[in-house]
């Protein structure tokens, strides 16, 4: 007993990389560690000035520093990451959550040597980054997500003016920055107050009549609720130019990563981009792009996803643009999934489950998935079945997250298995339930030593 003990005291961690280096990020200086035989002062602190950050990069290459590993700490990593990524060094990104330190001695300067330590003996694991091109169009389509939101707190803004000079607009309008909200909006800004001839502006797809809008339109007009409705309208139009700028981008980004994937989108070039993008459609859902990125997005994937149930080209676009095409960056679908945060996350404790709630993952493409989880609840397939079945049983919010993970799977398979989706539809799926339900009947039965004599069982049509 006593030799066994001796050899665990012995045994040791292999250091994998020698000459690794951590990075205690910080949004005004930058504490940096590295093994101690490589300088007489291991641990030092860098400003977060660009000079400085190139001196830390030179300091480190000049150790012969091959690995960095830092925590990603708000936005206050990039510039030093991008640094270091282009001088060559390999940089791991870690999320905090893995690399937390002894409690009661928490300080930068410990930090950082703690991540050096952990980071020699190869026990850190990097976070998922798209490649450029990648992380380019995650960037447009994060921006796009940011102008919509503001510029619908702009609308809420418009909507209380109005409701200020008592102008129901949004009583008798289904959009109040639609057509027909915008033109008699635009004509009160230039002085109209008669309520015939602000109805007269009435678009002919409106579906209540001009009278129900020249009732809704007698208001009392004072100078401050006019003056408030003039800057919020104004700020509306800026915001909406800028979203139109965005998905310009968003389109170019498109098309550039179209033309060099593996199947080469033909017979499209950025003319079309443009002229797709200057015939906005008169109506449309304000959320939708103002172009269609179907022919991109199936040259860049290469694979027909619309097949998915759910899935429309928003949100597979969204999907791309923060998971990125590769999906070999994850060992198998349930690593995705996992990272998603639509896995069970199971503490067990004593042989116990204290939980199992799935933690947060990655926001906005779990987001998506949840969403197209949403719209499949309400069709008629197999999958739309299946959340329906066990929401009755554990509820709608378990039924969608489950859905959710199926649809990331799929998706999964799709990218990297060339698998190919077929919808059996909700009645086979049905019968495949009661076929499984009355194998275990029967197999019960069994076990039970009971033997079912009546066939009407197996023949039964499914209630």
């Amino acid at each position: 007993m006593e030799k066994s003990t001796t050899r665990q005291k012995k045994r040791k961690l292999n250091i994998i990389h020698p000459y690794a280096a951590g990075i205690d990020i910080g949004s005004r200086s930058h504490v940096v560690s590295v093994p101690p035989d490589l300088d007489d002062e291991p641990t030092r602190t860098f400003n977060g000035f660009t000079d400085d950050l190139k001196l830390l990069v030179q300091w480190l290459i000049g150790l012969g520093i091959t690995t960095v590993a830092m925590e990603s700490t708000g936005i206050y990593w990039i510039p030093l990451y991008e640094l270091l990524s282009n001088a060559g060094l390999e940089v791991y990104l870690v999320n905090a959550r893995h690399v937390r330190n002894v409690p009661g001695r928490k300080t930068d300067v410990n930090d950082a040597q703690w991540l050096q330590q952990v980071h020699s003996y190869g026990l850190l694991q990097a976070s998922f980054l798209p490649d450029r091109d990648i992380a380019q169009l995650r960037s447009y389509m994060r921006l796009r997500e940011q102008l919509t939101r503001a510029r619908a707190s702009i609308q809420q803004h418009i909507q209380k003016a109005l409701m200020q000079m008592n102008l129901q607009l949004q009583h008798v309008v289904s959009d109040v920055m639609g057509v027909t909200g915008r033109n008699i909006i635009s004509a009160i800004l230039l002085g109209v107050r008669d309520s015939n001839e602000l109805a007269e502006l009435r678009d002919e797809r409106c579906k209540n009549s001009k009278e129900i809008i020249e009732k809704a339109l007698c208001g009392n007009y004072e100078s401050d609720h006019l003056f408030e409705l003039q800057i919020a309208f104004d700020i509306y139009n800026i915001y909406s130019s800028k979203i139109e700028a965005t998905e310009e981008k968003i389109a170019m980004a498109l098309f550039q990563l179209s033309k060099t994937a593996q199947k080469p989108l033909t017979g499209f070039d950025k003319v079309d981009i443009l002229r797709s993008l200057s015939s906005i459609p008169t109506k449309r859902r304000k959320k939708a792009l103002s172009f269609d990125p179907g022919p991109m997005l199936q040259a860049i994937t290469g694979r027909d996803v619309l097949q998915i149930p759910g899935l429309g080209d928003g949100t597979i676009l969204t999907i791309i643009s923060e998971c990125g095409t590769d999906m070999s960056r994850w060992k198998t679908s349930k690593h995705f999934t996992s990272w998603l945060g639509l896995a069970p996350q199971n503490k067990i404790t004593g042989g116990r489950v204290k939980s199992s709630r799935t933690r947060g993952g990655a926001g906005r493409a779990a987001t998506a998935f949840f969403m197209a989880a949403m719209r499949v609840n309400k069709l008629d397939s197999a999958l739309g079945a299946f959340s329906r079945r066990l929401a009755a049983r554990a509820g709608r919010g378990k039924a969608l997250v489950a859905t959710a993970r199926k649809l990331a799977v799929l998706f999964y398979k799709m990218m990297s298995e060339r698998f190919t989706w077929n919808d059996m539809g909700s009645e086979a799926y049905e019968e495949q339930i009661r076929e499984r339900r009355v194998k275990s009947i029967i197999k019960k039965a069994e076990s039970l030593g009971l033997r079912i004599l009546d066939d009407s069982l197996e023949a039964a049509p499914a209630s």
